[in-house]
């Protein structure tokens, strides 16, 4: 495990996938000496023994088989070409290199050939980039120390050293930010590379005038003092905002004979330059002291992936379900150290598509040795065989993959559905299953105390399940089944033969039994009268309920014993703490302490162990938190996320505010009628050479790479951080596979496999141009609350100002940037700083005694699970003018004109004193009335003559005959149309007592306790070496 990054989330690392053999040293040893025997992966907790077995047998590599663990050549050094292409040469032209980049950045091979010369004392043989012989080969260079002693920092807790056992139980440094506790760095082998700064978390204590970052903050806001511009050199790209700071840095050359120099002019070419740009290695750079204005007005794309040679023209892995955070991989561990950029994947595997491949066949064609489904970027030998391109082993086709079914021809392997598409989904065949699916069961658990029915949730739950009834998913063998609990646990029979549902009161919750267990679940279409009659009635009959407590952990030991035989999932409603039975709590604070580090922990671990029982018997238990006092759900929270659960959260809830009865209402008609997989599992596969050491999101660790899913939706997403274990040099791809196995609604068994393919990068130029800045925010979040949970608060938002700090100081060391010039970032990561400053003032990580404790919680348990692109909405808003909204560039979806405003800052600065602004969280529109609006405007498109005939909030649009109000009434709909959860809609005026709720988004604004965005650039500018 890469020590920079930090524990798993319970503090215990993860190893990787296991490979069939270890490649060995010329003495026989292995690299790193035996591989370290390492307990299965405690992410989410320790291993489970008694498991119930799995639905299908997941088929594991033999380890005795033979492999071809070589690289992806056969024995003449031909590289294996796709089916129906010609055969690539044997060797090409080398490839350019720009002059001033090492041609092996960290250290080189010993070149074959005759014994090197021998040299005087103290010289050295010519290394890559000068004029050089390949007789000159020798030994490589002894490692070089940056500006220091050359020493090892220690492992940190949780991680996988070579050097020992791994460290398990082990709290990190309270002091050590976890992005930077890495190794030392590693050795140059070229005396043209730039030396490259220590990490700052290693950097000693220097002398200096500048503020430090808390000075900083207790500064006064500062003004609009901007530095001069720089002059112009090159013209900014089409997309971005002209600015005068815009400008192209190159990798400066240095040389020390004339024949370095010859050589790097010969390197500089046409050819050069126009290859750099074909593939996206154009180094473009931005001063961001002085560009501020660097967020584009449309939205950001994700890089694209470039592959070379034989699958350019290969479909890779939607962005939106399969993603990296670089997308090209270091091809050695000291290269993505030296980088400072953490690697890890995030994936979204069972999203909403419109478009899906269906395979039902016979054989599913996979790998004999390591189980690798058949992707768009295997080999075909021939017509008959098939490389993988995870272990390269050489396998053979069935006769029935010979036929095409979309064209029905026979003898073309490659135009299979299966080798066309990244993401395809099977149709199990009976080998896969060891037992007939399981139907959709569903049990839903209410909370009935005097609490709870006085917030009016009791009724509006029941009205929407007697409405989305009949579009539960599922088939005729769907159940159904009711829990109530206060201080006792209610069960209500539903015997067909019966005339209304009867209900059994277990008083004894300390010994929880089921008095009826034969007809507590119910086929939903056999007994939907019963059912329905049991939802009119519940809100009557606890209506006036005195029971002012809560026994929600009885209530969930009974969900388990009722479900226990079937799987399912259990719905959960939660208002109170729970304060009686098992899993009784006490209240450990109600308010929002700056550093509450210790209540972002479990009080006990009640909840994680029952969690652990469903996961085993395939149920996934989901939590809707509606509190208005503390509920402990740092405690409570566990049920959901160690069962494969999700968690909803309405704080301070109650039907009579209109926006928490639509808000609630939305969120549990889509929770009720989305996409559902049951009894799932999930293993990501990755070429030799990586491998998989700690996982993010809610789920169960069932062996080393097999995640436990007992339900999986549309909305879930997960975090992996991946690591590199072997040089990759010898590949010119890697690939990882996801495979999701789950039965769907309808019971059927599926496999959903999606596959990514990346190129790999020999030089930190390379590196740096191919970060995904968005895609390591979101890994950055998760590893940040498994920061703030294993330490402290404080120790994580730290971490995030040193992720800045490193970044730029490492991209300013690569391009020898010397002298005290500006803020220097690439255009990979020019918005890291942005995104950063918007993390550390997001309520999960908010240094504020304003942030309930509950609140902070669920803020953190959602970056553990959402997916990229609902995170991302969450860091860092939208902000649109609605005072402008016109026809061009708008979108045509279904005969509907979408009107397209561009995106600005989140600053005042921008605002219009006579405009309407909308600002999208992802969870919220909030509309915002400036007080000098248009009466005009504020006529056409609110229906009020002025400004302050505007109610003081206003919860949906008014609908007037005008195209003014059309463009915004279809711009609305479509931003809610778009998200999964729709969001609600409020309208507010700048005086209004509400208007904290649009103001606090305005991230790049100056606050009581944060910096501006401004302000911030001026601390890392102090801070970057």
């Amino acid at each position: 495990m890469d020590p920079r990054y930090g524990p798993s989330s319970i503090g215990s690392p993860n190893p990787g996938p296991a490979r069939p053999q270890m490649p060995t040293l010329p003495n026989g040893q292995p690299p790193w000496g035996q591989p370290l025997q390492a307990p299965p992966p405690p992410v989410n907790g320790h291993q489970f023994h008694n498991v119930r077995p799995s639905p299908v047998p997941m088929d594991s590599p033999n380890r005795n088989s033979p492999l071809m663990m070589g690289n992806a050549k056969d024995s003449a050094g031909h590289q294996p070409p796709l089916a129906g292409q010609p055969q690539p040469p044997l060797a090409g032209p080398p490839q350019p290199q720009f002059s001033g980049q090492p041609q092996q950045p960290m250290g080189f091979q010993p070149m074959t050939g005759p014994r090197p010369p021998t040299l005087p004392p103290g010289q050295h043989a010519p290394y890559p980039g000068q004029n050089s012989s390949p007789a000159l080969g020798g030994p490589p260079r002894p490692p070089q120390s940056l500006g220091g002693p050359h020493v090892r920092m220690p492992p940190f807790a949780g991680s996988t050293s070579p050097q020992g056992p791994p460290q398990t139980n082990a709290g990190p440094p309270s002091n050590t930010p976890f992005y930077n506790m890495h190794a030392p760095n590693p050795p140059i082998s070229s005396p043209v590379a730039p030396q490259m700064p220590p990490p700052s978390s290693q950097v000693p204590p220097q002398p200096t005038s500048a503020p430090t970052f808390s000075q900083l903050q207790q500064r006064p806001p500062a003004g609009n003092q901007i530095p001069a511009p720089m002059a112009n050199r090159y013209p900014p790209q089409p997309q971005q905002v002209q600015s005068p700071a815009y400008q192209r840095v190159f990798p400066q050359p240095t040389t020390q004979s004339m024949d370095g120099l010859t050589s790097q002019m010969g390197s500089m070419s046409v050819t050069q330059q126009g290859f750099n740009r074909l593939w996206g290695n154009n180094m473009e750079s931005y001063d961001l002291l002085q560009n501020r204005n660097i967020l584009p007005p449309t939205k950001i794309e994700a890089p694209s992936i470039n592959l070379q040679h034989a699958f350019v023209d290969a479909q890779n892995c939607s962005p939106e379900i399969f993603r990296c955070t670089l997308t090209k991989i270091p091809e050695t561990k000291s290269l993505l150290d030296k980088s400072r950029l953490p690697l890890g994947i995030l994936i979204h595997p069972f999203k909403d598509l419109s478009q899906l491949p269906v395979i039902q066949c016979n054989t599913i064609v996979r790998c004999r040795a390591c189980r690798t489904y058949i992707n768009p970027f295997v080999y075909f030998i021939d017509h008959r065989r098939w490389k993988c391109n995870i272990c390269f082993r050489v396998n053979e086709l069935p006769d029935e993959f010979q036929y095409d079914p979309v064209s029905k021809t026979y003898g073309e392997p490659s135009r299979r559905p299966e080798v066309k598409s990244a993401t395809i989904e099977f149709i199990a065949p009976s080998e896969y299953m060891v037992r007939p699916p399981q139907p959709a069961v569903y049990l839903f658990v209410l909370e009935v105390s005097r609490a709870a029915i006085e917030t009016g949730y009791l009724k509006l739950v029941c009205d929407i399940l007697l409405a989305e009834l009949d579009n539960l998913p599922g088939d005729s063998r769907t159940h159904v089944g009711f829990i109530t609990y206060d201080s006792s646990v209610h069960f209500y029979e539903l015997v067909e033969d019966a005339q209304k549902p009867h209900m059994m009161v277990v008083g004894d919750i300390d010994e929880i039994f089921l008095p009826c267990p034969a007809n507590l679940l119910v086929n939903l279409h056999e007994a939907t009268d019963l059912v329905r009659e049991l939802l009119m009635d519940l809100p009557n009959k606890f209506q006036g309920n005195p029971e002012p407590s809560s026994a929600l952990g009885a209530a969930l030991q009974a969900s388990y014993k009722l479900m226990s035989s079937t799987g399912g999932r259990v719905t959960v409603f939660q208002v109170t703490l729970p304060g009686l039975g098992p899993g009784a709590l006490q209240a450990r604070s109600s308010g929002g302490a700056k550093d509450a580090s210790p209540l972002l922990s479990p009080a006990i671990d009640f909840y994680k162990r029952l969690a652990l029982e469903c996961s085993a018997s395939q149920i996934a238990v989901d939590l809707f938190l509606l509190n208005s006092q503390f509920a402990d759900l740092a405690t409570i929270s566990g049920i959901a996320r160690f069962s494969g659960g999700c968690i909803h959260h309405f704080p301070d809830f109650h039907v009579a505010s209109k926006l928490h009865e639509e808000q609630l209402e939305r969120c549990f008609r889509r929770y009720l009628t989305r996409k559902i997989g049951f009894e799932a599992v999930m293993r990501v596969r990755c070429t030799r050479g990586l491998g998989i050491h700690t996982f993010h999101g809610n789920f169960f660790v069932r062996s080393t790479d097999l995640l436990s899913l007992p339900n999986v939706s549309p909305d879930s997403g997960f975090g992996m951080q991946l690591a590199i274990e072997e040089n990759l040099n010898d590949l010119q791809n890697v690939c990882l596979q996801a495979a999701l196995l789950y039965t769907s609604s309808k019971g059927e068994r599926r496999i959903r496999v999606h596959t990514m393919c990346l190129p790999i990068a020999s030089n930190i130029n390379d590196v740096i141009v191919s970060a995904d800045q968005q895609c390591i925010v979101g890994l950055l979040t998760k590893m940040a609350v498994d920061r703030s949970q294993a330490s402290s608060l404080s120790d994580a938002r730290e971490a995030f100002i040193n992720v800045a700090v490193d970044v730029l100081s490492t991209f300013k060391a690569t391009q020898n940037m010397g002298g005290p010039s500006g803020l220097m970032a690439p255009h990979s990561l020019r918005l890291l700083p942005l995104y950063i400053v918007a993390l550390l003032r997001h309520p999960a990580f908010r240094a504020s005694s304003n942030v309930r404790i509950d609140d902070r919680v669920y803020a953190m348990c959602q970056f553990k699970s959402l997916p990229l692109g609902a995170l991302m909405q969450s860091v860092f808003p939208d902000l649109y003018p609605l005072h402008c909204l016109t026809d061009e560039g708008a979108l045509e979806i279904e005969g509907k004109v979408i009107p397209q405003p561009p995106r600005l800052q989140l600053s005042a600065e921008k605002f219009d004193s006579k405009g309407l602004f909308l600002i999208d969280t992802g969870d919220n529109l909030i509309m915002y009335v400036l007080r000098h609006i248009n009466p005009a405007l504020c006529r056409v498109l609110l229906g009020a003559p002025s400004f302050e005939a505007i109610p003081d909030v206003m919860y949906e649009l008014p609908v007037l005959d005008n195209l003014d109000s059309e463009r915004l009434r279809a711009f609305v709909t479509y931003l809610q149309e778009i998200k999964p959860y729709q969001p609600s809609i409020q309208i507010i005026r700048e005086d209004s007592k509400y208007r904290s709720r649009f103001l606090q988004y305005l991230l790049e604004d100056r606050s009581e306790s944060s910096l501006s965005y401004y302000e911030f650039l001026q601390h890392l500018k102090t801070q970057v070496k």
